[in-house]
């Protein structure tokens, strides 16, 4: 049984220790060799996907990087799996796109917005997963 000073020391010298790697692991995270997120190549194409993402409510039923609904297919790596000239098709039908029996919205979008999407898609699928599935959502899973 430790003494009351001792126990105040033990506490203390812990706390410091615990900062003192807190302090380090995050120092270490933020050094340029480490980053991961693919900032560097953000462009105004890439923007305005993001913005079009956002203004659809894109979120509503897809996944991106682990954030949104599980309705409808993941789409972290969509380029990957699908191809350029397939994600196109589907953002630039004018008929709603039923896959599976689900239901999306048929946007129509032109090809200047459809690429900015696309550039987008590209741009989420070349940050680093440190090592996580490619494909993130649960309910993707069983159809690989």
């Amino acid at each position: 049984m430790l003494s009351k000073s001792q126990a105040r020391a033990f506490f203390l010298g812990g706390t410091v220790v615990t900062f003192l790697v807190f302090i380090g692991l995050t120092i270490y995270s933020f050094m340029p060799k480490n980053d991961q997120t693919n900032y560097g190549k953000i462009d105004a194409q890439v923007v305005k996907g993001k913005e079009i993402w956002e203004s659809n409510n894109c979120m509503g039923c897809h996944t991106i990087l682990g954030e949104g609904a599980y309705y409808a297919p993941e789409l972290t790596k969509v380029i990957d799996r699908r191809g350029d000239a397939y994600v196109k098709a589907v953002l630039m039908s004018k008929e709603p796109w039923q896959p599976r029996g689900r239901k999306m919205v048929a946007y129509a979008m032109s090809d200047e917005e459809a690429e900015a999407v696309i550039a987008y898609f590209k741009w989420i699928g070349k940050i680093d997963l440190n090592g996580f599935d490619r494909i993130v959502s649960p309910l993707a899973k069983d159809k690989q």
